[in-house]
């Protein structure tokens, strides 16, 4: 996720930076917080460069130095304008050593504690107003386009297969690009403007999914992108960009917020379509009912 006064300007300058300085700018751009609150030397630390390098940012930015760089962020935070909302997550080595002292230390309910708490707040977020904005605009691609093309690889895998599976119930609007037999990329080759690629991705970003968005945008076909920044290499590529945060006080990522995105995406979708999404379930129940797919409802007779 990413927030702060400066936020626009990198994202506008960040291809034309060197490595070191991207790293640098993405950490500002992922924990404004930080910008405000850490001295500079520390949030160089925790971006993995030399405070030297925190000093060139600001001045490739027009600025005098870092100081005017955490001045902005200050300010914005005692006016309540800083954007905030979320982190990236460090990997999963890094993260494992500071859960199992954290679990030694205060137990393993206060652990699962602050697992809800976190998300609890990062679904919360969702709520904000821009990140409404991000979800009605993308939904309204997404129910304009002629075809969906859901990609999501490991993590981001079951995100996807949930979007695809809810709209399913309703048309063949989606298609699922799996991996078996590896030909799940292949169905791309029919897709042109009128169609649309949901693809979910964070860091570390899967690069069969990156490299399919890259191919499905060099062809004309929009991209609507569910990742963890504004710079992630999906949202470079993307038409709409939904932001997820996927930090955690456990060793891995968090999936629940980016579940509930797609879970919002597909209800919008579906609402759009009204009273036609209301017959085809019908139809679906009717089927899986033939079929005896589900257990009865207790007190229901199952018929023979």
């Amino acid at each position: 996720m990413t927030g702060g006064p400066l936020a626009r300007p990198i994202v506008d300058a960040f291809d034309t930076l060197p490595p070191k300085l991207q790293l640098a700018a993405r950490y500002i751009l992922d924990r404004p917080d930080d910008v405000a609150l850490l001295s500079m030397r520390e949030q160089a630390r925790h971006a993995g460069v030399p405070p030297a390098t925190m000093t060139r940012l600001a001045q490739r930015l027009g600025l005098d130095g870092y100081d005017a760089v955490r001045a902005l962020y200050a300010g914005a935070v005692r006016d309540g304008t800083l954007d905030f909302a979320g982190r990236a997550g460090a990997g999963f080595a890094g993260k494992a050593g500071a859960q199992v002292e954290a679990q030694k230390r205060r137990g393993e309910r206060a652990l699962a504690a602050d697992m809800v708490h976190s998300l609890g707040q990062e679904i919360a977020r969702l709520a904000e107003p821009k990140a409404l904005d991000r979800l009605v605009a993308a939904a309204n691609r997404l129910h304009k386009a002629r075809r969906i093309y859901c990609l999501g690889l490991r993590a981001c895998h079951s995100a996807a297969w949930h979007f695809h599976y809810m709209l399913s119930l309703l048309s063949d609007k989606t298609m699922m690009l799996d991996d078996a037999g590896g030909t799940g990329l292949d169905a791309l080759r029919d897709a042109g403007r009128g169609d649309v690629v949901l693809a979910a991705s964070v860091e570390p970003y899967a690069r069969a999914t990156i490299e399919a968005a890259r191919y499905a945008a060099g062809e004309g076909v929009p991209v609507v992108a569910l990742t963890d920044s504004e710079v992630s290499p999906l949202a470079q590529l993307a038409s709409a960009t939904i932001l997820v945060a996927t930090d955690s006080p456990s060793f891995f990522h968090s999936m629940t917020p980016l579940l509930a995105v797609t879970e919002i995406l597909a209800a919008l979708v579906a609402g759009r379509s009204g009273q036609r999404a209301l017959a085809a379930l019908g139809r679906t129940e009717a089927q899986l009912a033939a079929f005896g797919v589900h257990l009865p409802r207790r007190g229901a007779k199952e018929k023979a």
